[in-house]
């Protein structure tokens, strides 16, 4: 984790590639100090963040025991409604875990896969409508799973588990998707230009962390698993709201890596210069790339553009 993070707000922004080269942000960075590079994505920079004492953040443990509080000593796993579209070349992730379902329809797509996950000694949870959970039984060890964020738009063989090891969980994945692909809700969603639900995307194994150390103050955000790090690292989450990204103070992550460029420059980007001109900040971004800023640095307008 960053030593630094207690002395001044951090920004943690989309990747830097999707700013545009004339975006005003990049007139700030080149009037800012380069830092050297931080973690990258989404779980890595959760990461760099949160100290859970294992190499890899247990995100279903850790939304499932914030949002139901009996995550106990299981493993589990997130297993999100998601929409895989097949190609020429095979399948695709497009979406996962923000389908706009709601109660009712979890309900009803859930009761169609029970049967699958039961028969392998798994119990399926529907936390939330968008975000199902998975218990595992004991001495079940699952493989690695890549992050939604890690697969989103990739042909999905590239992705599942690999080997004669993780033939089980392909064979699962195939065997709810058939399930889902068939449901007629489907059929309904499609008629209302709504995606389908078609896939589950397993993911976030792993047990809960008996402590979660972070040297941060504060967060600002409305991520999940933030919050469920936040809680458990005994650190307040707030909301994000215009006001809350205004007050963030030393010690703040404000979360505004997953919004889209053109949200941030119209809902934030007046915020976030105020920020700027009134005490130091640290912009970070989700492609790895930080920056100190200090409100003197408004002085080197010899700097032009960062590229």
């Amino acid at each position: 984790m960053h030593a630094d993070a207690l002395q001044v707000p951090e920004f943690w922004l989309p990747a830097l590639a999707r700013f545009a080269p004339d975006h005003p942000l990049r007139r700030l960075l080149a009037r800012a100090d380069r830092l050297a590079d931080g973690p990258r994505g989404y779980l890595g920079g959760l990461a760099g963040h949160f100290d859970v004492g294992v190499p890899l953040l247990p995100a279903a443990a850790l939304v499932r025991e914030h949002l139901a509080g009996d995550a106990g000593d299981a493993a589990w796993l997130c297993a999100d409604p998601a929409w895989v579209q097949p190609d020429l070349t095979g399948a695709r992730l497009l979406a996962c875990g923000r389908m706009d379902l709601t109660a009712d329809e979890a309900r009803e797509l859930a009761e169609a896969v029970r049967p699958v996950f039961e028969e392998a000694g798994m119990r399926l949870e529907p936390t939330t409508p968008d975000r199902w959970h998975l218990r595992l039984p004991h001495g079940l060890e699952p493989p690695p799973f890549a992050a939604p964020e890690q697969a989103l738009g990739e042909d999905l063989s590239q992705h599942l588990p690999p080997g004669a090891d993780g033939r089980r969980w392909r064979v699962l994945f195939n065997e709810v998707q058939v399930l889902l692909h068939q449901h007629p809700l489907n059929a309904g969603r499609a008629g209302r230009g709504e995606p389908p639900v078609n896939s589950l995307w397993l993911w976030g194994a792993g047990r809960l962390p008996a402590q979660v150390r972070t040297p941060l103050a504060s967060a600002v955000g409305d991520d999940l698993l933030l919050a469920a790090l936040a809680a458990r690292a005994g650190v307040p989450c707030r909301a994000r709201t215009a006001e809350a990204v205004a007050v963030a103070g030393a010690g703040s992550l404000v979360d505004l890596q997953d919004l889209p460029v053109d949200v941030i420059e119209r809902d934030c980007w007046p915020v976030l210069q105020a920020q700027a001109r009134r005490q130091a900040v640290r912009l970070a971004f989700a492609s790895g790339e930080r920056w100190l800023y200090r409100p003197w640095h408004r002085w080197r307008v010899w700097r032009g553009y960062a590229r």
